[in-house]
Protein backbone atom coordinates (compact mmCIF):
# COMPACT_ATOMS: atom_id res chain seq x y z
CA UNK A 1 0.00 0.00 0.00
CA UNK A 2 1.37 3.41 -1.00
CA UNK A 3 0.69 7.03 -0.07
CA UNK A 4 -1.58 7.75 -3.02
CA UNK A 5 -5.20 8.75 -2.42
CA UNK A 6 -7.91 8.15 -5.02
CA UNK A 7 -10.99 10.38 -5.28
CA UNK A 8 -14.13 9.57 -7.24
CA UNK A 9 -16.04 12.74 -8.14
CA UNK A 10 -19.36 11.61 -9.57
CA UNK A 11 -20.98 14.78 -10.95
CA UNK A 12 -24.15 15.73 -12.77
CA UNK A 13 -22.81 15.67 -16.32
CA UNK A 14 -19.58 13.70 -15.97
CA UNK A 15 -17.63 11.40 -13.71
CA UNK A 16 -14.07 12.21 -12.73
CA UNK A 17 -11.46 10.15 -10.93
CA UNK A 18 -8.31 11.78 -9.59
CA UNK A 19 -5.20 10.27 -8.03
CA UNK A 20 -3.41 12.55 -5.56
CA UNK A 21 0.13 11.84 -4.43
CA UNK A 22 1.46 12.14 -0.89
CA UNK A 23 2.00 15.89 -1.36
CA UNK A 24 -1.66 16.33 -2.36
CA UNK A 25 -0.75 17.03 -5.99
CA UNK A 26 -2.73 15.62 -8.92
CA UNK A 27 -0.84 12.61 -10.25
CA UNK A 28 -3.42 11.27 -12.68
CA UNK A 29 -7.00 11.82 -13.71
CA UNK A 30 -9.80 10.49 -15.86
CA UNK A 31 -13.09 12.02 -16.95
CA UNK A 32 -16.09 10.75 -18.86
CA UNK A 33 -19.38 12.41 -19.71
CA UNK A 34 -22.58 10.39 -19.60
CA UNK A 35 -26.08 10.69 -21.02
CA UNK A 36 -28.57 13.28 -19.80
CA UNK A 37 -32.07 11.83 -20.19
CA UNK A 38 -35.10 14.15 -20.51
CA UNK A 39 -38.28 11.99 -20.66
CA UNK A 40 -40.59 15.04 -20.36
CA UNK A 41 -40.31 18.77 -19.90
CA UNK A 42 -38.79 19.41 -16.47
CA UNK A 43 -37.80 15.76 -15.96
CA UNK A 44 -34.11 14.77 -15.77
CA UNK A 45 -32.80 11.23 -15.36
CA UNK A 46 -29.53 9.29 -15.42
CA UNK A 47 -28.88 5.61 -16.13
CA UNK A 48 -27.25 4.24 -12.94
CA UNK A 49 -25.52 1.50 -14.93
CA UNK A 50 -23.93 4.10 -17.20
CA UNK A 51 -22.79 6.03 -14.12
CA UNK A 52 -21.29 2.85 -12.67
CA UNK A 53 -19.47 2.10 -15.92
CA UNK A 54 -18.12 5.66 -16.01
CA UNK A 55 -16.76 5.29 -12.47
CA UNK A 56 -14.92 2.07 -13.27
CA UNK A 57 -13.45 3.40 -16.52
CA UNK A 58 -12.34 6.78 -15.12
CA UNK A 59 -10.61 5.16 -12.14
CA UNK A 60 -8.63 2.95 -14.51
CA UNK A 61 -7.77 6.07 -16.57
CA UNK A 62 -6.57 7.90 -13.45
CA UNK A 63 -4.44 4.98 -12.27
CA UNK A 64 -2.83 4.66 -15.70
CA UNK A 65 -2.24 8.41 -15.83
CA UNK A 66 -0.50 8.30 -12.46
CA UNK A 67 1.57 5.33 -13.54
CA UNK A 68 0.46 3.25 -10.54
CA UNK A 69 -1.79 0.30 -9.75
CA UNK A 70 -4.54 -0.06 -7.19
CA UNK A 71 -2.00 -1.69 -4.85
CA UNK A 72 -0.30 1.71 -4.52
CA UNK A 73 -3.52 3.42 -3.34
CA UNK A 74 -3.84 3.89 0.41
CA UNK A 75 -7.50 4.85 0.43
CA UNK A 76 -10.47 6.02 -1.62
CA UNK A 77 -12.78 9.01 -1.08
CA UNK A 78 -16.12 9.59 -2.83
CA UNK A 79 -17.96 12.80 -3.58
CA UNK A 80 -21.16 12.93 -5.57
CA UNK A 81 -23.97 14.93 -7.08
CA UNK A 82 -26.38 15.33 -4.17
CA UNK A 83 -30.13 14.64 -3.97
CA UNK A 84 -30.16 12.36 -7.04
CA UNK A 85 -32.15 9.23 -6.18
CA UNK A 86 -31.41 5.58 -7.00
CA UNK A 87 -33.50 2.60 -5.90
CA UNK A 88 -32.17 -0.90 -6.50
CA UNK A 89 -32.94 -4.52 -5.67
CA UNK A 90 -31.21 -5.71 -2.52
CA UNK A 91 -30.68 -9.19 -3.92
CA UNK A 92 -29.40 -8.37 -7.42
CA UNK A 93 -28.18 -4.76 -7.13
CA UNK A 94 -30.18 -3.84 -10.24
CA UNK A 95 -31.84 -0.39 -10.28
CA UNK A 96 -35.63 -0.52 -10.62
CA UNK A 97 -35.59 2.48 -12.99
CA UNK A 98 -33.39 5.39 -14.02
CA UNK A 99 -32.04 7.67 -11.30
CA UNK A 100 -34.10 10.83 -10.78
CA UNK A 101 -31.67 13.75 -10.87
CA UNK A 102 -31.57 16.66 -8.43
CA UNK A 103 -32.60 19.03 -11.25
CA UNK A 104 -35.82 17.08 -11.89
CA UNK A 105 -39.06 18.98 -11.17
CA UNK A 106 -41.68 16.21 -11.52
CA UNK A 107 -42.68 16.39 -7.84
CA UNK A 108 -43.56 20.11 -7.86
CA UNK A 109 -47.29 19.45 -7.45
CA UNK A 110 -46.60 16.94 -4.66
CA UNK A 111 -44.53 19.56 -2.83
CA UNK A 112 -47.36 22.07 -3.30
CA UNK A 113 -49.81 19.58 -1.82
CA UNK A 114 -47.60 19.07 1.26
CA UNK A 115 -47.39 22.86 1.65
CA UNK A 116 -51.17 23.14 1.52
CA UNK A 117 -51.26 20.70 4.44
CA UNK A 118 -49.07 23.20 6.32
CA UNK A 119 -46.21 20.70 6.55
CA UNK A 120 -43.35 22.83 5.27
CA UNK A 121 -42.57 24.28 8.70
CA UNK A 122 -42.23 20.75 10.10
CA UNK A 123 -39.86 19.67 7.33
CA UNK A 124 -37.81 22.85 7.66
CA UNK A 125 -37.54 22.56 11.44
CA UNK A 126 -36.30 18.99 11.27
CA UNK A 127 -34.20 19.03 8.09
CA UNK A 128 -33.24 22.66 7.50
CA UNK A 129 -34.63 22.30 3.97
CA UNK A 130 -37.77 23.53 2.26
CA UNK A 131 -40.39 21.60 0.33
CA UNK A 132 -39.00 21.70 -3.18
CA UNK A 133 -38.61 19.02 -5.90
CA UNK A 134 -34.85 19.54 -5.62
CA UNK A 135 -34.53 17.24 -2.63
CA UNK A 136 -34.49 13.45 -2.54
CA UNK A 137 -37.50 12.60 -0.37
CA UNK A 138 -40.30 13.53 -2.76
CA UNK A 139 -38.41 11.91 -5.66
CA UNK A 140 -38.22 8.66 -3.70
CA UNK A 141 -41.90 8.90 -2.78
CA UNK A 142 -42.77 9.40 -6.47
CA UNK A 143 -40.71 6.35 -7.45
CA UNK A 144 -42.42 4.16 -4.86
CA UNK A 145 -45.82 5.31 -6.09
CA UNK A 146 -45.13 5.04 -9.82
CA UNK A 147 -42.90 1.99 -10.34
CA UNK A 148 -45.13 -1.08 -10.34
CA UNK A 149 -44.89 -3.04 -7.09
CA UNK A 150 -42.17 -0.79 -5.67
CA UNK A 151 -43.95 0.25 -2.48
CA UNK A 152 -44.81 -3.32 -1.48
CA UNK A 153 -41.30 -4.52 -2.27
CA UNK A 154 -39.80 -1.64 -0.25
CA UNK A 155 -42.01 -2.50 2.72
CA UNK A 156 -40.74 -6.09 2.58
CA UNK A 157 -37.15 -4.84 2.67
CA UNK A 158 -36.41 -5.98 -0.89
CA UNK A 159 -35.36 -2.52 -2.15
CA UNK A 160 -32.54 -0.14 -1.20
CA UNK A 161 -32.62 3.63 -1.47
CA UNK A 162 -29.53 5.70 -1.89
CA UNK A 163 -28.04 8.85 -3.21
CA UNK A 164 -25.25 8.23 -5.72
CA UNK A 165 -22.60 7.70 -3.03
CA UNK A 166 -24.59 4.88 -1.44
CA UNK A 167 -25.20 3.17 -4.79
CA UNK A 168 -21.51 3.34 -5.70
CA UNK A 169 -20.36 2.05 -2.31
CA UNK A 170 -22.82 -0.85 -2.60
CA UNK A 171 -21.39 -1.74 -6.00
CA UNK A 172 -17.74 -1.20 -5.03
CA UNK A 173 -18.06 -3.43 -1.95
CA UNK A 174 -20.11 -6.13 -3.66
CA UNK A 175 -23.21 -5.29 -1.63
CA UNK A 176 -21.43 -5.60 1.72
CA UNK A 177 -21.80 -1.92 2.69
CA UNK A 178 -25.15 -0.12 2.68
CA UNK A 179 -24.10 3.28 4.01
CA UNK A 180 -24.07 7.03 3.42
CA UNK A 181 -22.58 10.01 5.20
CA UNK A 182 -24.24 12.80 7.20
CA UNK A 183 -23.94 15.42 4.44
CA UNK A 184 -25.75 13.36 1.82
CA UNK A 185 -28.35 12.24 4.36
CA UNK A 186 -29.01 15.86 5.28
CA UNK A 187 -30.22 16.58 1.73
CA UNK A 188 -32.96 13.95 1.59
CA UNK A 189 -35.86 15.69 3.45
CA UNK A 190 -35.88 12.62 5.70
CA UNK A 191 -32.94 13.27 8.06
CA UNK A 192 -33.18 15.22 11.31
CA UNK A 193 -30.05 17.38 11.31
CA UNK A 194 -30.26 18.20 15.03
CA UNK A 195 -30.74 14.58 16.13
CA UNK A 196 -28.50 13.17 13.37
CA UNK A 197 -30.99 10.41 12.59
CA UNK A 198 -33.62 9.42 10.05
CA UNK A 199 -36.88 11.01 11.17
CA UNK A 200 -39.85 8.68 11.63
CA UNK A 201 -42.45 11.47 11.34
CA UNK A 202 -41.12 12.58 7.97
CA UNK A 203 -40.82 9.00 6.71
CA UNK A 204 -44.48 8.47 7.59
CA UNK A 205 -45.55 11.59 5.71
CA UNK A 206 -43.55 10.62 2.62
CA UNK A 207 -44.60 6.94 2.99
CA UNK A 208 -41.00 5.71 2.91
CA UNK A 209 -40.20 2.44 4.77
CA UNK A 210 -37.20 2.83 7.10
CA UNK A 211 -35.95 -0.60 6.00
CA UNK A 212 -34.80 0.80 2.66
CA UNK A 213 -32.57 3.52 4.16
CA UNK A 214 -28.78 3.23 4.60
CA UNK A 215 -26.76 3.60 7.78
CA UNK A 216 -25.45 7.16 8.25
CA UNK A 217 -21.77 7.64 9.14
CA UNK A 218 -19.36 10.50 9.76
CA UNK A 219 -17.73 11.96 6.64
CA UNK A 220 -14.42 10.30 7.55
CA UNK A 221 -15.25 6.72 8.54
CA UNK A 222 -14.97 3.10 7.46
CA UNK A 223 -17.41 2.80 4.56
CA UNK A 224 -16.21 -0.63 3.46
CA UNK A 225 -13.56 -2.04 1.13
CA UNK A 226 -13.50 -2.06 -2.66
CA UNK A 227 -13.44 -5.63 -3.96
CA UNK A 228 -10.09 -6.57 -5.48
CA UNK A 229 -11.43 -7.65 -8.87
CA UNK A 230 -12.81 -4.17 -9.72
CA UNK A 231 -9.55 -2.18 -9.82
CA UNK A 232 -6.95 -4.87 -9.16
CA UNK A 233 -6.60 -4.65 -5.38
CA UNK A 234 -8.68 -4.00 -2.32
CA UNK A 235 -8.97 -0.31 -1.35
CA UNK A 236 -10.54 0.97 1.88
CA UNK A 237 -13.22 3.64 1.39
CA UNK A 238 -12.61 6.09 4.23
CA UNK A 239 -14.17 9.39 3.12
CA UNK A 240 -17.55 10.46 1.69
CA UNK A 241 -19.25 13.84 1.29
CA UNK A 242 -21.77 15.41 -1.04
CA UNK A 243 -20.09 17.51 -3.71
CA UNK A 244 -20.74 20.94 -2.23
CA UNK A 245 -19.68 19.92 1.26
CA UNK A 246 -16.60 18.22 -0.21
CA UNK A 247 -15.71 21.49 -1.96
CA UNK A 248 -16.14 23.34 1.35
CA UNK A 249 -13.67 20.92 2.92
CA UNK A 250 -11.33 21.11 -0.08
CA UNK A 251 -11.31 24.91 0.29
CA UNK A 252 -10.32 24.44 3.97
CA UNK A 253 -13.37 26.43 5.09
CA UNK A 254 -13.17 24.96 8.59
CA UNK A 255 -13.68 28.16 10.60
CA UNK A 256 -17.12 29.69 11.24
CA UNK A 257 -17.70 32.61 8.87
CA UNK A 258 -15.69 31.15 6.00
CA UNK A 259 -17.54 31.07 2.67
CA UNK A 260 -17.03 29.13 -0.55
CA UNK A 261 -18.95 29.00 -3.80
CA UNK A 262 -18.67 26.30 -6.46
CA UNK A 263 -19.48 27.08 -10.09
CA UNK A 264 -20.27 23.93 -11.99
CA UNK A 265 -23.55 22.88 -13.61
CA UNK A 266 -25.21 24.86 -10.83
CA UNK A 267 -23.78 27.21 -8.23
CA UNK A 268 -23.71 26.46 -4.54
CA UNK A 269 -22.51 28.81 -1.81
CA UNK A 270 -21.87 27.45 1.70
CA UNK A 271 -21.20 29.57 4.78
CA UNK A 272 -19.70 27.71 7.74
CA UNK A 273 -21.75 28.49 10.88
CA UNK A 274 -19.86 26.14 13.21
CA UNK A 275 -21.98 24.36 15.83
CA UNK A 276 -24.85 26.84 15.27
CA UNK A 277 -27.93 25.61 13.46
CA UNK A 278 -28.89 28.92 11.85
CA UNK A 279 -32.56 29.04 10.87
CA UNK A 280 -32.84 31.13 7.73
CA UNK A 281 -35.48 33.84 7.44
CA UNK A 282 -34.47 34.50 3.84
CA UNK A 283 -35.18 31.16 2.19
CA UNK A 284 -31.67 29.75 2.48
CA UNK A 285 -31.03 26.16 3.52
CA UNK A 286 -29.62 25.00 6.82
CA UNK A 287 -27.47 21.97 6.19
CA UNK A 288 -24.68 19.81 7.57
CA UNK A 289 -21.29 21.04 6.35
CA UNK A 290 -19.50 17.96 7.67
CA UNK A 291 -19.47 15.57 10.61
CA UNK A 292 -16.10 14.49 11.98
CA UNK A 293 -15.44 12.39 15.08
CA UNK A 294 -19.14 12.58 15.94
CA UNK A 295 -19.15 16.40 15.98
CA UNK A 296 -21.41 18.17 13.50
CA UNK A 297 -20.54 21.45 11.78
CA UNK A 298 -23.43 23.26 10.10
CA UNK A 299 -23.73 25.69 7.21
CA UNK A 300 -26.09 28.06 5.50
CA UNK A 301 -26.40 27.19 1.83
CA UNK A 302 -27.69 28.98 -1.20
CA UNK A 303 -28.45 26.76 -4.19
CA UNK A 304 -28.54 28.07 -7.76
CA UNK A 305 -29.74 25.48 -10.23
CA UNK A 306 -28.19 26.92 -13.40
CA UNK A 307 -24.64 28.29 -13.62
CA UNK A 308 -22.34 26.57 -16.12
CA UNK A 309 -25.46 24.97 -17.58
CA UNK A 310 -26.38 28.40 -19.02
CA UNK A 311 -23.12 28.37 -20.98
CA UNK A 312 -23.87 24.81 -22.11
CA UNK A 313 -27.22 26.12 -23.37
CA UNK A 314 -25.46 28.76 -25.47
CA UNK A 315 -23.29 25.99 -26.93
CA UNK A 316 -25.75 23.11 -27.33
CA UNK A 317 -29.14 24.85 -27.42
CA UNK A 318 -28.58 28.11 -29.31
CA UNK A 319 -25.29 26.92 -30.89
CA UNK A 320 -23.87 30.44 -30.89
CA UNK A 321 -20.56 29.31 -29.37
CA UNK A 322 -18.39 26.32 -30.12
CA UNK A 323 -16.97 25.87 -26.64
CA UNK A 324 -17.51 27.25 -23.14
CA UNK A 325 -14.07 28.88 -23.22
CA UNK A 326 -15.23 31.29 -25.94
CA UNK A 327 -17.57 33.13 -23.55
CA UNK A 328 -14.71 34.91 -21.77
CA UNK A 329 -13.51 36.75 -24.89
CA UNK A 330 -17.06 37.35 -26.11
CA UNK A 331 -18.06 38.91 -22.78
CA UNK A 332 -15.08 41.26 -23.00
CA UNK A 333 -16.23 42.40 -26.47
CA UNK A 334 -19.90 42.90 -25.51
CA UNK A 335 -21.41 46.34 -26.10
CA UNK A 336 -21.18 48.16 -22.74
CA UNK A 337 -24.21 50.31 -23.60
CA UNK A 338 -26.49 47.27 -23.71
CA UNK A 339 -27.82 45.86 -20.43
CA UNK A 340 -28.98 42.37 -21.35
CA UNK A 341 -30.15 40.19 -18.44
CA UNK A 342 -30.51 36.41 -18.65
CA UNK A 343 -32.52 34.90 -15.79
CA UNK A 344 -31.63 31.20 -16.22
CA UNK A 345 -34.74 29.68 -14.63
CA UNK A 346 -34.65 26.71 -17.02
CA UNK A 347 -35.66 24.34 -14.21
CA UNK A 348 -37.16 26.94 -11.89
CA UNK A 349 -35.36 29.31 -9.53
CA UNK A 350 -33.51 28.16 -6.43
CA UNK A 351 -32.51 30.24 -3.41
CA UNK A 352 -33.65 32.68 -2.26
CA UNK A 353 -36.79 32.55 -4.48
CA UNK A 354 -37.62 28.82 -4.67
CA UNK A 355 -40.02 29.15 -7.56
CA UNK A 356 -40.36 25.75 -9.24
CA UNK A 357 -42.71 27.15 -11.89
CA UNK A 358 -40.51 30.02 -13.06
CA UNK A 359 -38.90 29.62 -16.46
CA UNK A 360 -35.95 31.32 -18.10
CA UNK A 361 -36.19 34.77 -19.65
CA UNK A 362 -34.01 37.34 -21.39
CA UNK A 363 -34.53 41.08 -20.95
CA UNK A 364 -33.02 44.09 -22.68
CA UNK A 365 -32.52 42.66 -26.17
CA UNK A 366 -32.00 45.06 -29.08
CA UNK A 367 -31.39 44.57 -32.79
CA UNK A 368 -27.68 44.81 -32.01
CA UNK A 369 -27.71 42.07 -29.37
CA UNK A 370 -25.69 39.03 -30.41
CA UNK A 371 -23.46 36.23 -29.14
CA UNK A 372 -21.23 38.64 -27.22
CA UNK A 373 -24.08 40.22 -25.27
CA UNK A 374 -25.72 36.86 -24.58
CA UNK A 375 -22.40 35.40 -23.40
CA UNK A 376 -21.89 38.31 -21.03
CA UNK A 377 -25.46 37.95 -19.74
CA UNK A 378 -24.95 34.23 -19.08
CA UNK A 379 -21.76 34.84 -17.10
CA UNK A 380 -23.21 37.83 -15.24
CA UNK A 381 -26.29 35.82 -14.25
CA UNK A 382 -24.06 33.65 -12.06
CA UNK A 383 -22.58 36.74 -10.41
CA UNK A 384 -25.96 38.35 -9.78
CA UNK A 385 -27.35 35.16 -8.26
CA UNK A 386 -24.33 34.85 -5.98
CA UNK A 387 -24.91 38.43 -4.79
CA UNK A 388 -28.51 37.49 -3.92
CA UNK A 389 -27.20 34.59 -1.81
CA UNK A 390 -24.58 36.69 -0.02
CA UNK A 391 -27.16 39.35 0.84
CA UNK A 392 -29.45 36.68 2.32
CA UNK A 393 -26.62 35.11 4.34
CA UNK A 394 -25.62 38.44 5.86
CA UNK A 395 -29.24 39.06 6.87
CA UNK A 396 -29.58 35.59 8.41
CA UNK A 397 -26.41 35.36 10.48
CA UNK A 398 -24.91 38.33 12.28
CA UNK A 399 -21.51 36.62 12.40
CA UNK A 400 -21.36 36.57 8.59
CA UNK A 401 -20.20 40.21 8.68
CA UNK A 402 -19.65 42.49 5.72
CA UNK A 403 -15.92 41.75 5.28
CA UNK A 404 -16.52 38.47 3.46
CA UNK A 405 -13.84 36.89 1.28
CA UNK A 406 -15.32 34.36 -1.14
CA UNK A 407 -13.29 31.24 -2.01
CA UNK A 408 -14.32 29.91 -5.41
CA UNK A 409 -13.91 26.71 -7.38
CA UNK A 410 -15.48 24.83 -10.27
CA UNK A 411 -15.10 25.01 -14.03
CA UNK A 412 -16.29 28.59 -14.45
CA UNK A 413 -13.64 30.10 -12.18
CA UNK A 414 -11.02 29.67 -14.91
CA UNK A 415 -12.61 32.73 -16.53
CA UNK A 416 -10.80 35.81 -15.23
CA UNK A 417 -13.53 38.04 -16.65
CA UNK A 418 -16.24 36.20 -14.71
CA UNK A 419 -14.30 36.26 -11.45
CA UNK A 420 -13.59 39.99 -11.77
CA UNK A 421 -17.24 40.70 -12.49
CA UNK A 422 -18.17 38.52 -9.50
CA UNK A 423 -15.93 40.59 -7.22
CA UNK A 424 -17.33 43.80 -8.72
CA UNK A 425 -20.97 42.84 -8.18
CA UNK A 426 -20.37 41.35 -4.72
CA UNK A 427 -18.24 44.33 -3.69
CA UNK A 428 -16.02 41.75 -1.98
CA UNK A 429 -12.71 39.99 -2.70
CA UNK A 430 -12.81 36.67 -4.55
CA UNK A 431 -10.01 34.14 -3.97
CA UNK A 432 -9.22 31.47 -6.55
CA UNK A 433 -7.05 28.64 -5.18
CA UNK A 434 -4.05 27.03 -6.82
CA UNK A 435 -5.76 23.63 -6.78
CA UNK A 436 -9.11 23.96 -8.56
CA UNK A 437 -10.02 20.29 -8.02
CA UNK A 438 -11.41 21.23 -4.60
CA UNK A 439 -14.38 18.87 -4.65
CA UNK A 440 -12.21 15.83 -5.31
CA UNK A 441 -9.56 17.20 -2.96
CA UNK A 442 -12.10 17.44 -0.13
CA UNK A 443 -13.13 13.80 -0.57
CA UNK A 444 -9.48 12.78 -0.81
CA UNK A 445 -8.60 14.68 2.38
CA UNK A 446 -11.40 12.97 4.32
CA UNK A 447 -10.06 9.58 3.28
CA UNK A 448 -6.36 10.47 3.45
CA UNK A 449 -6.54 12.00 6.91
CA UNK A 450 -8.54 9.04 8.17
CA UNK A 451 -5.93 6.68 6.74
CA UNK A 452 -3.15 8.68 8.39
CA UNK A 453 -1.34 9.48 5.13
CA UNK A 454 -2.50 13.13 4.95
CA UNK A 455 -2.40 15.88 7.62
CA UNK A 456 -5.19 16.85 10.03
CA UNK A 457 -7.45 19.90 9.60
CA UNK A 458 -4.85 22.40 10.76
CA UNK A 459 -2.15 20.92 8.60
CA UNK A 460 -4.45 20.78 5.60
CA UNK A 461 -5.57 24.40 6.10
CA UNK A 462 -1.94 25.53 6.19
CA UNK A 463 -1.40 23.90 2.78
CA UNK A 464 -4.23 25.85 1.09
CA UNK A 465 -2.75 28.32 -1.40
CA UNK A 466 -4.32 31.20 -3.30
CA UNK A 467 -3.67 31.50 -7.01
CA UNK A 468 -5.27 34.91 -7.49
CA UNK A 469 -7.36 37.46 -5.60
CA UNK A 470 -9.88 39.52 -7.55
CA UNK A 471 -10.60 42.85 -5.85
CA UNK A 472 -13.80 44.83 -6.57
CA UNK A 473 -13.19 47.64 -9.06
CA UNK A 474 -16.59 48.93 -10.14
CA UNK A 475 -18.10 52.33 -9.52
CA UNK A 476 -20.77 52.12 -6.83
CA UNK A 477 -23.37 53.87 -9.00
CA UNK A 478 -22.74 51.45 -11.86
CA UNK A 479 -23.01 48.48 -9.48
CA UNK A 480 -26.26 49.78 -7.98
CA UNK A 481 -27.81 50.34 -11.42
CA UNK A 482 -26.85 46.85 -12.61
CA UNK A 483 -28.21 45.22 -9.45
CA UNK A 484 -31.45 47.18 -9.77
CA UNK A 485 -31.83 45.95 -13.35
CA UNK A 486 -31.21 42.37 -12.23
CA UNK A 487 -33.80 42.51 -9.45
CA UNK A 488 -36.34 43.87 -11.92
CA UNK A 489 -35.60 41.05 -14.37
CA UNK A 490 -36.01 38.40 -11.66
CA UNK A 491 -39.26 39.95 -10.46
CA UNK A 492 -40.67 39.77 -13.98
CA UNK A 493 -39.53 36.14 -14.32
CA UNK A 494 -41.14 34.78 -11.15
CA UNK A 495 -44.27 32.73 -11.83
CA UNK A 496 -46.34 35.17 -9.81
CA UNK A 497 -44.29 38.23 -10.75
Amino acid sequence: MGGYVLAIDQGTTSTRAIVFDGDMRVAGKGQKEFTQIYPRSGWVEHDPEEIWDSVVSTVHMALRGAGITAKDVATLGITNQRETVVVWERETGRPIQNAIVWQDRRTASYCDNLKRQDLERLFTKKTGLILDPYFSGTKLSWMLANVKGARARAARGDLCFGTIDTFLIWRLTGGKSFVTDATNASRTLMYNIADNAWDEDLLDILRVPAAMLPEVKDCAADFGTVEADIFGAEIPILGVAGDQQAATIGQACFAPGMLKSTYGTGCFALLNTGADIVRSKNRLLTTIAYRLNGETTYALEGSIFIAGAAVQWLRDGLRIIGSAAETNALAERADPTQEVYLVPAFTGLGAPHWDAKARGAIFGLTRNSGPAELSRAALEAVCYQTRDLLDAMQKDWKNAGDDTVLRVDGGMVASDWTMQRLADLLDAPVDRPVILETTALGAAWLAGSRAGVWPDKDGFSARWKRDCRFEPDMDEKVRAAKLKGWKNAVKRTLSEG
